[in-house]
C-alpha cells in the first residue's frame, strides 16, 4: 500500500513536469507562441530544469533536446525511485529502457488528451484562442487520416480514428515499459 501511494505521488509530480517539458518540445517544434496561458504555464513549470540543460544540450534543428532530456530525466527519476523502493532485481539498464518507453507513453497520452480537447472545443468554442493552439498541434496528425478515410455525412471521424490508434500505441508502450520488470 505504501509503494502504491508513493508511486501515485511520484507519477503525478513527474508527470506534470515531464508532460510540461514535452508540451514545450511540441510547442517549439511547431513554432507556437508562448504568449498564452498554456505557454506561460509550460515555462513556469519547466524553466528550472530545461534552462540548465540548454547549456549542455544544444538544439538539433527544431528539436529542443533539452526539453526532451528533461522529460526523460523526470521519468527516469520516477522509475528509479520505484526500482529502489520496490527492491526489484531488474538491472539498471532495464530502468533506463523503461523510462524511455515511459516518455513515449507520456507523448501518446498527452496527444490523446490534446485531441480530445480539440474535438470538444471544435463543437463548443471553435473560434477560441486555445483552438488555434490545439489545431496547430493536432492538424499534422489528423491530415493523413482525413485523406485516407471518407467523411460519412460530412462528419469528420479522423479524431476518433487517431484516438483509437493512440490508445493501441499506449497499450503497447505500457506493456513494453512494465514488461522489463
Amino acid at each position: 500500500m505504501f509503494l502504491q501511494i508513493v508511486n501515485l505521488i511520484l507519477d503525478v509530480a513527474t508527470g506534470l513536469v515531464g508532460g510540461a517539458c514535452l508540451m514545450r518540445l511540441v510547442m517549439q517544434w511547431q513554432r507556437l507562441p508562448f504568449q498564452n496561458p498554456i505557454g506561460r504555464f509550460v515555462f513556469a513549470v519547466t524553466d528550472w530544469l530545461v534552462m540548465p540543460l540548454r547549456r549542455v544540450l544544444p538544439a538539433v534543428g527544431r528539436l529542443d533536446t533539452s526539453s526532451l532530456a528533461a522529460a526523460w530525466l523526470m521519468k527516469l527519476s520516477h522509475v528509479t525511485a520505484m526500482w529502489v523502493l520496490g527492491g526489484t532485481q531488474a538491472a539498471f539498464v532495464g530502468v533506463l529502457i523503461a523510462s524511455l518507453f515511459g516518455v513515449l507513453h507520456w507523448l501518446v497520452s498527452g496527444l490523446s488528451a490534446i485531441i480530445l480537447l480539440y474535438a470538444i472545443l471544435s463543437w463548443v468554442q471553435p473560434n477560441s484562442g486555445s483552438m488555434m493552439l490545439l489545431s496547430r498541434i493536432v492538424e499534422p496528425w489528423l491530415a493523413p487520416i482525413r485523406n485516407a478515410i471518407p467523411q460519412p455525412g460530412g462528419i469528420d471521424l479522423s479524431p476518433l480514428v487517431l484516438l483509437v490508434i493512440l490508445q493501441i500505441a499506449g497499450m503497447l508502450l505500457a506493456g513494453l515499459q512494465y514488461g522489463g520488470f
